[in-house]
């Protein structure tokens, strides 16, 4: 499990295709201070398996699934991502619960500054997750965690405060780049839950003799 906390901002060194996938190379350093074989690692929000680590650099596989479902297909070497170690047992839970399972991408719209290092950004997110976005609910979004500011229609709003640009790879993203979104796992739990409770039937005059009025 993860926070939406990001440790760091990695580079990407080499996407190499493969028949099936690619493997996906970060430079990075404070990511790799107990990572291992196997270990997981947030990258742009996605949960990667550290493989193949170097002094200053890991790997990770990427499924046909991961590079459909992300952004992480489109990197190029030189390009920043965000990355995130799993949350401790003992650390605190200073973002929101993020499981490193992006639901969608969804395109940069706009990244507005606001004066004084804050931002204003927002993001067009395809509709199939708006059931799952609620104002003042959180969001991950290349990995951050988010509260939401604003809906209207199919774009999302978030304001960026100074260490979250200075401290993530959103001072780099440009308008009509793809950005990770991974909705509030709470929020698609209660979504199927409801999904499955017998709805109502219309009320008529019949159902209303039948249950004695």
């Amino acid at each position: 499990m993860f926070t939406g906390i990001v440790e760091e901002t990695g580079v990407v060194e080499a996407l190499e295709p493969r028949p099936s996938g690619a493997r996906l190379r970060i430079g990075c350093s404070t990511v790799l201070a107990d990572a291992f074989t196997g270990s997981s690692i947030a990258v742009n929000g996605v949960c990667l398996t550290a493989l193949d680590l170097r002094p200053g650099s890991f790997a990770a596989d990427l499924a046909p699934e991961t590079l459909a479902r992300t952004n992480l297909g489109e990197s190029r070497p030189g390009a920043m991502v965000n990355l995130e170690r799993p949350l401790a047992p003992t650390g605190r839970l200073s973002g929101h619960i993020v499981q490193g399972h992006v639901d969608g991408t969804g395109e940069l719209a706009s990244l507005d500054p606001l004066g004084a290092g804050n931002w204003w950004l927002t993001v067009r997110v395809p509709a199939e997750l708006d059931p799952y976005l609620v104002f003042k609910g959180s969001v991950c979004l290349d990995g951050i965690s988010l509260t939401i500011a604003k809906l209207e229609g199919s774009l999302l709003s978030v304001a960026i405060v100074p260490h979250t640009i200075e401290r993530t790879n959103l001072r780099e993203r440009r308008p009509g780049q793809r950005i990770n979104i991974e909705c509030d796992i709470v929020a698609k739990h209660v979504e199927k839950l409801f999904s499955r409770l017998e709805k109502p039937g219309r009320l008529t005059v019949e159902k209303l003799r039948e249950e004695g009025y």
